[in-house]
């Protein structure tokens, strides 16, 4: 059997309508609330004329036949509503960096063909001056405390949904339908990934036991798991990312609530235990070090403050996350485990490490399944024990390909022995005993005096000092060497800068790496850029050092 993402929650929604779906601070939705509201949202998007015009089997990879929904909010439940709303009215919704100036925002709205925006109020002037005088497009005003008003022919969302039945659509529902994921445009524009709606589920949603083969059969499955409940999950990366989504419907889908805090404008560690101890929760999302760090530092001035005998893992993904970090949170929360999660928006879900304080991480991943090593020049799959430095990738369940790109699609999704994989950038090495050490994104790797170097490489060993609060690596031109090694880091509270920390910082990484290696300068800034998901900005970071 093959799922629709519509069709997996309207199951679960029937068969746990009381359960908490969606807690966002304070406020509670159940299943059956956020069922009612989604349905009332599919039949304004439909009510619009939005939907599917043209059903997969007559598209090309890369070709969308369904009208695009932009999703222009911070975290709360009207991202999420608008995501299962678009879904139930075979529209496919995209996320779009809140963080974006007007003419970055115009692009990906042409880029995507958005045929709405569903915006918080608060983004609603940067809305105008990247649409223009003419928007040509639906807009629904999400009223988010900012007291902007609506922009000219924009609709509350409140009001719409006041507006029409909660009786669902009667639409035949497709598992082709897509699920859209805009990349974050660190390192180039961004893209839109198209997958079919059953492959994200299958593969990052819940769909499969994370690390096994086993994936639900059936309908019947997935209900009777939903009514066994759960802890909830704490997403506290933003939902434009594609690890929150993925995790908010892990448990939507399997009928546990996903809990967001309500403080939007800035990461707060405090209210996200605050938070993690009300609610209960399971598990808590992170985006690696930027996330992982403050929440560190809150635990240990907070001893015994929070109860949190409920949570079982921190999970992480898309960002470095230090052996240092990771070794304070175990010693403040000993019976903590810590998944360290790898995969990209053109793979989903593919790798992991797991830490406890019997059993520290290694440094190397175990691939789920159909994540492996394909050769440098693309043309043959590596075996476990291969000395060559090859490219990570996914066979199976993959996406279709790049938002109206064929050139890109063709390229980043190869066929290999007859087989189609995803093969979005980054570098690795397959090991003996099946594990993968993943080197970095190609996009940033380094070449200095004829060595390629990985920036993320050299920021875990930079990262170990206890000194460095945040570092980024990158390349700086260089006459000797052709580029040069430069880490940007930012101290933890009370270090000042100066010679002897960076000499010190140095010979710790030396501890870890390669002479050649190390930063041939490092340079002390107030704090390090990073995107609202977390991750390194490396236009940032080459700015710094040009």
């Amino acid at each position: 059997m093959e799922f629709n993402l519509a069709e997996v929650f309207t199951a679960v929604a029937a068969a746990v309508p009381d359960n908490d779906c969606i807690v966002f601070g304070r406020r509670h939705l159940s299943y059956r609330e956020v069922d009612d509201r989604t349905n009332r949202l599919a039949r304004v998007l439909h009510g619009w004329g939005l939907g599917a015009h043209t059903e997969r089997a007559a598209l090309a990879g890369h070709e969308s036949g369904q009208s695009h929904l932009a999703l222009y909010m911070t975290n709360g439940n009207p991202y999420l509503e608008g995501m299962i709303g678009a879904y139930k009215a075979r529209v496919a919704p995209f996320n779009v960096n809140y963080r974006y100036v007007a003419d970055e925002l115009a692009y990906v709205l042409d880029n995507a063909g958005a045929a709405a925006v569903m915006y918080d109020a608060q983004f609603g002037p940067t809305l105008a001056e990247a649409l223009g005088p003419e928007p040509g497009v639906h807009l629904i005003h999400v009223d988010d405390g900012s007291g902007v008003p609506p922009l000219p022919g924009a609709h509350r969302y409140e009001e719409l949904l006041a507006s029409v039945s909660p009786e669902p659509l009667d639409l035949a529902l497709s598992p082709d339908d897509l699920y859209v994921l805009y990349t974050g445009g660190t390192t180039g524009m961004p893209k839109g990934v198209l997958w079919r709606q059953n492959d994200i589920y299958l593969n990052a949603m819940g769909g499969r036991i994370f690390g096994s083969t086993d994936q639900v059969a059936s309908l019947d499955r997935i209900v009777d798991r939903a009514k066994l409940g759960g802890g909830g999950s704490l997403t506290c990366a933003p939902l434009m990312h594609g690890a929150a989504q993925w995790s908010a419907f892990s448990c939507m889908l399997a009928g546990r609530p996903c809990v967001m805090s309500s403080v939007t404008s800035h990461f707060d560690p405090v209210e996200v235990w605050e938070l993690a101890a009300r609610e209960r929760v399971a598990m808590i999302l992170i985006v690696g070090d930027a996330f992982a760090r403050p929440l560190a530092d809150a635990l240990e001035a907070n001893p015994g403050r929070w109860d949190l005998s409920a949570l079982v893992t921190i999970g992480s993904g898309g960002a470095l996350f230090s052996a240092g970090v990771k070794a304070r949170l175990l010693t403040a929360l000993p019976t903590l485990r810590i998944l360290d999660a790898g995969g990209s928006s053109e793979t989903g879900s593919q790798m992991g490490q797991i830490s406890t304080t019997d059993g520290p991480g290694t440094g190397r991943f175990a691939p789920n399944p159909g994540a492996v090593v394909v050769a440098a020049d693309m043309t043959r799959i590596l075996t476990p024990g291969d000395d060559e430095i090859g490219w990570l990738a996914q066979q199976g369940l993959v996406p279709l390909g790049y938002l109206d790109d064929a050139d890109k699609s063709a390229r980043t999704f190869p066929l290999i022995d007859g087989v189609r994989h995803s093969i979005p950038g980054d570098r690795a090495r397959w090991d003996a005993d099946g594990t993968i050490e993943l080197l970095g994104r190609d996009s940033v790797t380094i070449n200095s005096g004829g060595e390629k170097i990985f920036a993320e490489e050299v920021e875990a060993a930079v990262g170990h000092h206890p000194a460095v609060y945040d570092v980024v690596v990158v390349g700086r031109p260089s006459a000797r060497w052709g580029s040069e090694v430069v880490a940007l880091v930012q101290l933890a509270d009370g270090i000042a800068p100066g010679p002897e920390v960076a000499a010190s910082i140095s010979a710790e990484a030396g501890q870890h790496i390669a002479r050649y290696k190390l930063p041939k300068e490092i340079l002390f800034r107030d704090k390090v850029l990073r995107s609202p998901s977390g991750k390194a900005d490396y236009r940032w970071a080459r700015a710094e050092v040009s």
